[in-house]
């Protein structure tokens, strides 16, 4: 019993493992996005709003992605793109958000220069997880054996959950502490170690700000990429020929060349159509305004 326990165990990390090799870039995506929600708030109010965030990580993956996942493979995978265009439309909404903010142009709540609100900061964080998690497990949904059997699938896909939580919200528990390990540092009675430490607090702005800009980007990225192949599997190929024939013509670039430039293409497409959300919203707020103003 207890080896065929073990075998079946072996089975469930060997998969979890292959599965989620091919989720590794939008795991990135994940800890550079997550950083920004932290930003401006007290040291010490740091990790404990990194673990709500996690926790209520685990709850998209294991309460609401998992079941949806395997009933709508089971009964209605044809649900499942339009679903991802609906996240990736969000994303590609919140990433224009922020970059009109660099350029000055602020929407509805994001102007707020007084202390952050800590459950609408978890909140906000827990739903764009809820987008890159449904991304995450799925792809690695579609990476399981399709004859793995439903309890074999579930356990792969609770394993990925969890490491894929763990990996995540580790790193970005250690991004959002790396100021804090620089003081303690510059304590040392070592100079060379002390000097170290200032100069990890001195580039501690820098390097938010290039997670800012590079969380920004994924959230562009992974959206335009989710709307573009989902759209092509449903109502509309024509931005994704237009990627493929781009990609094809620089084939002879080499893998990393074609990768860059498939994902500039995804980023601007991801903008583009994020720009136009963020208009509609703003066209309906304001007419929502003019309406009730009228009353």
């Amino acid at each position: 019993m207890s080896v065929g326990l073990l075998a079946v165990v072996d089975d469930i990390l060997s998969a979890a493992v292959k599965a989620s090799a091919k989720t590794a870039g939008v795991v990135i995506d994940d800890a550079a996005v997550t950083p920004q929600y932290v930003q401006g708030l007290t040291p010490a109010r740091e990790l404990p709003v990194v673990w709500k965030i996690a926790l209520g990580s685990i709850l998209n993956k294991y309460v609401v992605i998992i079941p949806i996942a395997l009933l709508l493979t089971a009964f209605a995978p044809w649900v499942l793109p339009y679903l991802l265009i609906i996240g990736g439309g969000f994303l590609c909404f919140e990433g224009a958000e922020k970059v009109l903010e660099w350029f000055g142009v602020h929407h509805g709540a994001h102007d707020d220069d007084g202390p952050r609100d800590e459950k609408k900061l978890v909140l906000g964080a827990v739903r764009t997880d809820l987008i890159l998690s449904t991304e995450i497990m799925l792809i690695a949904l579609s990476s399981l054996d399709p004859d793995f059997g439903i309890w074999m699938t579930l356990g792969s896909l609770l394993v990925i959950g969890l490491a894929m939580t763990v990996i995540v919200y580790g790193a970005v528990a250690l991004l959002v502490k790396l100021d804090d390990m620089g003081l303690r540092l510059m304590k040392s009675p070592s100079r060379g170690i002390r000097r170290f430490g200032v100069r990890i607090v001195a580039s501690m702005p820098a390097v938010f700000r290039v997670i800012s800009i590079v969380g920004t980007v994924a959230m562009l990225w992974v959206g335009g990429h989710l709307v573009v192949q989902n759209l092509a599997e449903t109502l509309w190929s024509g931005p994704y020929d237009l990627v493929h024939v781009v990609t094809h013509a620089i084939e002879a670039a080499g893998p990393v060349v074609v990768w860059i430039v498939d994902t500039a293409i995804s980023a601007v497409f991801g903008l583009a159509l994020g720009l136009i959300i963020v208009g509609a919203v703003m066209g309906v707020s304001r007419l929502t305004r003019r309406g009730a103003t009228a009353h």
